[in-house]
């Protein structure tokens, strides 16, 4: 089963294929009378919500599913609980802390004979769904994106892999600033690199630890909280480690003329970005909240595609 763990399961047409249903209007009803399982062990406003109601806009039912009434690996095992979810539903979404708990469901159900794809709604490693949305509003703001400057400030985490691949898939160049101890390894800059070489789309990755470097002639200014769920107790040497990587406005004045500005919430103003241009005309972030609808109508149409 077409099953989406992170950005770089989708080979180019793949790609285009969910971008193009995500914008399906009125989108067809490929869930119509099924079911589709939300499982989330972290809340979230904009992934269920979008997700919820992505799932309507297919015809289909969603039903949320709270962590501890399935107890991942405590009451039953991750396999046994995909399995029973697989009885009553067309497709596993699922937001969870550790990334190696979404291929073991799959293969559970690729072993079982269930066809219900996982779809990765958030994890520890990726979150390819904001990545798709991101995408949708990039492309909506700036039109063709390929030869652009797409830069990412902040810790490098799970959406800042994701939404590097996506730039890849686009043939952007992509630059990452992050401090010292909060960027990418050198083998994971290696692999990046080489994932956008196997694409041949001109795609270019490269790291920094100067916001303004990576700024000058940026098409998009991204970034996200320093202090992700679950790093509460690394705050106060986050906030020391991550002076001077807020995007304000003399970050955004370095960018190109017709720069946006996007971030995937939930945004800590004064932290990581600046109120007034969070607020400001640049800023395209709600924009960007509505498209996680889009886009997770464009993944759960590909998922069930027939011959998908």
């Amino acid at each position: 089963m077409p099953d989406l763990f992170d950005i770089d399961d989708l080979d180019p047409a793949a790609w285009e294929r969910v971008l193009r249903l995500a914008l399906d209007d009125p989108p067809q009803k490929r869930l119509a009378g099924q079911g589709v399982a939300l499982l989330f062990e972290k809340p979230s406003a904009r992934t269920r919500n979008s997700t919820e109601m992505a799932v309507v806009d297919l015809g289909g039912h969603p039903v949320y599913i709270q962590g501890s009434e399935v107890g991942l690996d405590v009451r039953e095992t991750a396999e046994d609980v995909a399995r029973t979810l697989a009885c009553y539903h067309r497709v596993l979404c699922a937001r969870v802390f550790d990334h190696r708990l979404l291929p073991r469901m799959a293969a559970a159900l690729s072993r079982s004979g269930f066809e219900a794809p996982v779809v990765n709604l958030l994890s520890d490693t990726a979150h390819p769904c904001q990545a798709v949305a991101d995408v949708v509003t990039m492309r909506e703001a700036l039109g063709r994106l390929d030869g652009r400057v797409l830069t990412y400030v902040g810790d490098a985490n799970n959406m800042a892999r994701s939404l590097a691949k996506a730039g890849l898939l686009e043939g952007m160049e992509v630059r990452i600033a992050s401090p010292a101890g909060y960027a990418f390894p050198a083998e994971e800059l290696a692999a990046l690199q080489a994932f956008a070489d196997q694409l041949g789309r001109g795609g270019t990755v490269q790291l920094s630890d100067d916001p303004s470097q990576v700024a000058k002639d940026a098409a998009v200014l991204y970034t996200d909280v320093w202090t992700s769920m679950g790093q509460e107790a690394e705050r106060a040497r986050r906030l020391a480690a991550f002076e001077g990587f807020t995007v304000d406005d003399d970050l955004v004045d370095q960018a190109a003329d017709d720069a946006i500005v996007l971030h995937c919430l939930p945004a800590h103003r004064g932290e990581e970005i600046s109120d007034s241009v969070l607020e400001g005309p640049r800023s395209l972030v709600w924009r960007q909240a509505a498209h996680r609808r889009t886009a997770m109508r464009g993944i759960l149409a590909w998922a069930t595609e027939d011959g998908a």
